[in-house]
């Protein structure tokens, strides 16, 4: 029986386990993975106090810090997590079971991948999720976003005042962005629009050379050379094995109030698998050590300050 499991080891679940473990709260980290999605970025200039790295190193480190303060680390998927008398039991897909007091879920989002060829060897080697994160690496290059919503298109604006060229790829003639960031988009001259295409395959050996897109009514098919891919089509979430406890959105993200408090007691959640605006590390870890100390709170019964400074 643990004091928190939390799930999730992105920058969200790792400084939450950094917290409660100061607290002295027996807590394990439940993960497919260590890092989440900021192991895809490959080069961070953003993150205060640690100097330029990549996502993996950065990481690394968050890492390291809660094996320091007492976290351990259970690589699993959970597929169902149920009430009981003491707090939830978590039931993983090897049916290996976890029990604890409190629960942060804190495992993000996935962005939703082309799912073409290639498309896995590169990332985080010329295919990234991540304008805001890896275009300062692009400067006087040559560049592609796909994609047609505003993440995309304004991420193909934000590319283009450091990339040499942005081709923008988009399986459709006509844009779902806000229509004044479409007019700035088919205004700038960096910006070439591949429209009605999709891409079929990533290119390039250690690294990315190119992209092959194919007009979906001409079938014609045409080789873009590029150094750097953005996929800007969104994330996919998935809370279904524990929405039959905590209420979502219509974008089944979890609904918390600011504190990290989800609509079941005993349950926080904190990151992008929460409707915060701006999915960025900093952002995470945030409300990782919010979902943390309220958790602590709840499981003190109430008896720790809230401090207004």
């Amino acid at each position: 029986m643990y004091d928190v499991i939390i799930i999730g080891a992105g920058a969200a679940g790792m400084t939450a386990a950094v917290y409660t473990c100061r607290k002295k709260l027996k807590t394990a980290i439940l993960s497919i993975d260590i890092g989440g999605q900021t192991n895809l970025t490959s080069h961070i200039e953003n993150y205060p106090g640690t100097g330029p790295m990549t996502g993996t190193e950065l990481m690394q480190r968050f890492q390291n810090e809660a094996i320091g303060f007492g976290t351990e680390f259970i690589m699993g998927k959970a597929t169902k997590v149920d009430k009981t008398e003491k707090g939830f039991k978590i039931t993983l897909a090897n049916d290996e079971v976890y029990e604890c007091k409190a629960l942060i879920l804190a495992y993000g989002k996935v962005p939703r991948s082309l799912g073409i060829e290639n498309e896995e060897k590169f990332f985080g080697r010329g295919v990234s999720t991540c304008v805001t994160c890896d275009a300062p690496l692009y400067k006087n290059r040559e560049t592609a976003v796909i994609g047609g919503g505003n993440s995309a298109v304004e991420g193909a604006l934000e590319l283009a005042t450091i990339a040499k060229k942005v081709y923008l790829i988009h399986r459709r003639d006509s844009f779902r962005a806000d229509e004044v960031t479409v007019e700035k988009l088919k205004n700038h001259k960096s910006i070439e629009l591949v429209l009605g295409s999709v891409g079929t395959k990533v290119t390039g050996d250690k690294n990315v050379d190119g992209i092959e897109v194919e007009n979906i009514s001409t079938k014609e098919r045409r080789h873009l050379k590029v150094d750097g891919i953005f996929i800007e089509i969104g994330y996919v979430v998935d809370t279904s094995f524990v929405s039959h406890l905590v209420k979502v959105n219509e974008k089944k993200e979890i609904i918390v109030d600011e504190r990290g408090n989800t609509s079941h007691p005993g349950i926080f959640a904190a990151g992008d698998i929460t409707p915060v605006l701006y999915k960025q590390t900093v952002i995470a870890a945030g409300d990782g050590s919010k979902a943390a100390l309220e958790c602590y709170r709840w499981l003190t019964g109430g008896k720790g300050a809230i401090l207004d400074w």
